[in-house]
């Protein structure tokens, strides 16, 4: 090993910009062998249409509603949601020390196509804008109601990530008050933006471009990155490269970039172990009916937990729920393999 200190060997933490947080590094841990728990690869070979199914066209939900034929893709309010609009407003405390407020919002389902056995990574591109304009649809409708103040749009990929349908979905919840890591995020760029006047991810997505050591993938509107700070092993970002506060300020052309950067990713994914690749996947944005926020710069994070192959996740355990988030390999190393993956999907079909 070298004797001056070197980020590709030695350990070191590293500095999350948006949350202010810290993640240990130890690249030397690489060369460990493994002996854990190995996961079993989910099947692959869904159905085109599964008459089980309750995101398929036409078939029965859990409530008994029945599913319209639908050919693109479709918006519904989740049958069993987390939270409910008719929540009645309340909190209790308990000497200062007990402390619990009521929650209200609405849960959407997002169903990608008719198509039960098409991922991200298997659409077309224009099929991936058609879900881009219907997360636009969505966050408009929802934001124009005056008690909502945070609307989360995300997608939990795979059985290892606790996806409960295997039909390629997304979700959209949309609360009263604005949770912890979106709180966090608009703390740190509103103080930056403050001292600087340009938004922070402005100013980060420069010297990411600069050094280009981090860079996956990179198109006239987005830059796909493993964030400098990434926690798991194939974390990435992607980030809009002009500033906008949310969804609903892209133009067309930057709803089709989108698409695009989505779909590279999400095949570079699953090249990387010839894999659905799982993982969980969100956009963050301003919050909403809640001031200007002209801090916020729309990104949206993917966190994949696979680790060294299709069958090896990584755990956050032990020194990660008691200290703060680890990591062995690098994120310039993760970057580096995603960067060489190719842009073809590894199955050859349905790709455009």
């Amino acid at each position: 090993m070298s004797t001056s200190f070197d980020l590709n060997e030695h350990p070191h933490t590293r500095l999350n910009i948006l949350t202010g947080e810290w993640v240990l590094v130890s690249p030397h841990r690489t060369k460990r062998p493994w002996q854990g728990k190995v996961e079993s690869l989910p099947a692959d070979n869904r159905p085109q249409h599964d008459s089980a199914c309750y995101l398929c066209s036409g078939n029965e939900r859990a409530d008994g509603s029945r599913n319209p034929d639908y050919t693109t893709n479709f918006a519904f309010t989740n049958d069993y949601s987390a939270l409910l609009p008719d929540t009645p407003v309340g909190e209790i405390s308990i000497d200062g020390l007990l402390k619990a407020e009521s929650q209200s919002g609405v849960c959407r389902v997002i169903a990608f196509s008719p198509r039960h056995d098409l991922t991200l990574a298997e659409l077309e591109i224009s099929a991936i804008k058609g879900i881009v304009e219907l997360w636009t649809e969505e966050f408009k409708t929802l934001s124009e109601n005056p008690a909502i103040r945070h609307i989360q749009i995300f997608e939990n990929k795979g059985d290892i990530m606790g996806c409960s349908n295997p039909h390629p979905h997304g979700q959209i919840w949309a609360q009263n008050s604005i949770p912890l890591e979106i709180h966090k995020e608009t703390v740190n760029q509103k103080k930056y933006f403050q001292v600087n006047g340009r938004s922070l991810l402005t100013d980060y997505l420069k010297v990411e471009l600069k050094e280009k050591k981090r860079i996956v993938f990179e198109n006239d509107s987005f830059v796909v990155l493993v964030p400098f700070w990434a926690v798991w092993p194939y974390e990435t970002m992607v980030i809009s490269k002009r500033q906008v506060r949310s969804i609903l300020e892209f133009t067309e052309q930057e709803q089709l970039d989108l698409a695009s950067a989505l779909k590279n990713l999400t095949v570079r994914y699953d090249n990387l172990f010839q894999v659905s690749f799982p993982y969980s996947a969100g956009m963050h944005q301003m919050p909403v009916n809640d001031g200007d926020h002209a801090e916020w710069h729309w990104h949206m994070h993917f966190y994949p937990p696979l680790l060294r192959s299709a069958t090896i996740k990584k755990f956050m355990v032990g020194y990660e729920m008691l200290g703060n988030p680890q990591r062995d390999i690098t994120p310039e190393a993760a970057a580096e393999t995603l960067r060489n993956q190719p842009e073809i999907h590894y199955k050859n079909k349905n790709i455009s």
